[in-house]
């Protein structure tokens, strides 16, 4: 009998996660326990190699091919037919919003099921009509809603149903892509999976769901994911998903910057990059290289700068900082962010703590099979799942 050959209600509880970056694509096979830390009894990560020059419709062929490769290894391996296929969309795939209702009457009324989905639904609507403008041809779906918190008469009601009250404030996060892409990737896995049981999530939330749960000292910080092509801040203030922020400055944007400087490939880019970081470089290519690093870590910083100032509105900043990044890539940018001489002096109480989101962090919150890795993307989606998703198995 197989490793895998467990009885149904073992099977019952295995799922699938597919985590859609821009500089890569992961897949996971988990196994969601009640009670209990999750189980990755298998994971496999692809990179999507990035074009010279960004291309947006070759970029997304070559994430969906990438995506539909994982896909195929998975069922090839013989797991077994998951109750949930869940496909985790980091930016640039998804844009998400953190917005607030405000609903107010002369005379009292009450909270109910019925009032909060009809004002939800004019938001999303609202906000559907909003992103149909600002990228014209491109229909929006949602695929993520969470409330954060609801306020009656001015004071948090952590119970509102069937309160009464005369003003309403509900805050929503709410997340939504492209009616082409989810189609297109529910196209490509369709030939795998069935797809009523494919679901879509946002990196964002769960990112943020796993810091707050799991480091419950650090109520207040600021949570960073360095993709390849674009850099997502969001800022925490008691437990609270506050404010969001982006900038089209990821990680490729150093190779790219390397490559053009120099006149090489983005292969040879990369490779001085790391000879560069891991201190490896010959005297000649260090020497090349430094005037260049010290200008694209000064173009990533003004951004990251920009960005904070816009989170805060004049709001003190956390000092603590949760970020996410390719392993190869976390202790440039952890000493980057660490070096950045403005805001940690100005608008924080102290200087910035900054603490990477690695597989050596987070792999205490899950029980990581022999097949698998601590890959950090895929592990923060399985904990997130497994803890705050409704899924009935």
């Amino acid at each position: 009998m197989g490793i895998f050959s467990k009885s149904k209600k073992q099977k019952e509880n295995l799922a699938i996660v597919l985590d859609l970056g821009s500089s890569s694509v992961g897949g996971a096979v988990f196994r969601a326990r009640k009670g209990s830390a999750p189980q990755m009894i298998y994971s496999v990560r692809e990179e999507i190699m990035p074009e010279k020059n960004f291309n947006f419709e070759k970029f997304m062929k070559s994430a969906l091919q990438a995506l539909e490769e994982i896909a195929r290894d998975i069922v090839l391996r013989g797991f077994g037919r998951p109750r949930r296929v869940f496909v985790v969309l980091a930016s640039p795939w998804h844009v998400s919003e953190i917005r607030t209702i405000n609903y107010s009457k002369n005379t009292s009324f009450t909270f109910s099921v019925a009032l909060a989905e009809g004002l939800i639904e004019k938001e999303i609507a609202l906000f559907q009509s909003e992103l149909n403008r600002k990228y014209k041809r491109e229909k929006m779906r949602p695929i993520e809603l969470k409330n954060i918190k609801i306020a009656l008469n001015g004071y948090v009601a952590p119970e509102p149903l069937n309160q009464k009250a005369q003003e309403l404030a509900m805050t929503l996060f709410i997340a939504m892509s492209s009616e082409n892409v989810l189609n297109q990737i529910e196209e490509g896995l369709a030939r795998h999976f069935r797809r009523g049981d494919i679901k879509f999530s946002s990196f964002t939330m769960a990112a943020f769901a796993v810091a707050r749960d799991l480091f419950q000292e650090d109520s207040e910080f600021i949570l960073i994911d360095i993709g390849g092509e674009v850099t997502d801040m969001s800022m925490v203030k008691e437990e609270e998903l506050r404010e969001a922020a982006s900038f089209p400055i990821g990680a490729n944007f150093i190779f790219r910057e390397i490559a053009a400087e120099l006149s090489a490939t983005l292969p040879e880019a990369k490779s001085l990059f790391y000879l560069y970081k891991d201190g490896h470089g010959d005297t000649a290519s260090t020497a090349r290289l430094e005037p260049i690093m010290k200008s694209l870590k000064s173009k990533w910083l003004q951004s990251f700068q920009e960005s904070l100032a816009n989170l805060s509105h004049d709001l003190s900043i956390p000092s603590t900082i949760f970020f996410t990044a390719e392993k190869e890539l976390a202790g440039f940018f952890a000493e980057l962010i660490k070096g950045e001489q403005f805001n940690q002096y100005t608008l924080t109480d102290s200087k910035f703590k900054v603490i990477p989101l690695h597989g050596a962090t987070l792999a205490p919150f899950a029980d990581i099979a022999r097949d698998a890795s601590p890959d950090p993307y895929l592990l923060i989606a399985c904990v997130y799942l497994s803890r705050t998703l409704s899924v009935k198995f």
